[in-house]
């Protein structure tokens, strides 16, 4: 089973490999230095953050460091430049999952009424876990109102089938075609509460019945 502290050993190994610290490593793959900070790999709330696809693709790309050779990292059946094997490590299994704008996913025809996808123009990305529900999909994020949290372009993975409680990040769509990333605030037969992380986006308060469908945020690129 995917474990996020297996992949975040891997990324350390793979920098303590090239003689890298974890900063350096994120230098040299054109990302933010602070990307791979122990700081960034749990979130304000005690939620783990895992890195993003594009993240290991661009760390392996640097590194000249296949697929393969970071699936061994993960598995603990190579070594981390010291010739000390990482412990407790298993393969990690990439997976496809649909994917599509938080924009375009507005538009009509590309979800069920249950907020399941479907019809045509989804996209796929491969996303490192493989214990995530059938039907869960990606919605690149637009817009700000979910700053700090996420950013415009940040990739989140979206579960219909998983249970939703007050306090979780979920996507909202309306019967209008607005769909949104937000924090559950309340959730009654009358009335659905969201927040905004950004404090510039004020609370929003809709009528249940203009709620289409509402899915739980379960992974979020950083």
């Amino acid at each position: 089973m995917l474990s996020h502290k297996r992949i975040w050993d891997a990324i350390d190994a793979l920098a303590e490999r090239h003689d890298l610290s974890p900063s350096g490593l994120a230098k040299r793959a054109g990302l933010d230095s602070t990307t791979f900070n122990k700081s960034k790999r749990v979130a304000g709330d005690g939620r783990p953050r895992w890195p993003s696809t594009e993240s290991l693709a661009k760390i392996m790309e640097a590194t000249g460091s296949s697929l393969d050779e970071f699936m061994a990292l993960v598995r603990g059946d190579d070594v981390n430049g010291k010739g000390m094997p990482l412990p407790n490590m298993r393969a990690v299994n990439l997976r496809e999952v649909p994917i599509i704008g938080m924009a375009q996913a507005g538009a009509g025809g590309f979800f069920d009424d249950a907020g399941f996808p479907a019809g045509q123009g989804w996209d796929t990305v491969a996303f490192p876990g493989a214990d995530l529900e059938d039907d869960a999909y990606a919605l690149e994020i637009t817009g700000d109102s979910m700053l700090p949290l996420y950013r415009e372009g940040d990739i989140i993975i979206v579960s219909p089938a998983a249970q939703i409680r007050k306090g979780d990040r979920v996507v909202v769509k309306t019967r209008g075609g607005e769909v949104m990333a937000k924090t559950l605030l309340r959730r009654t037969t009358l009335i659905v509460e969201l927040e905004s992380a950004n404090p510039a986006h004020p609370p929003r308060k809709l009528p249940s019945a203009e709620v289409d469908w509402m899915a739980r945020i379960v992974w979020a690129s950083q």
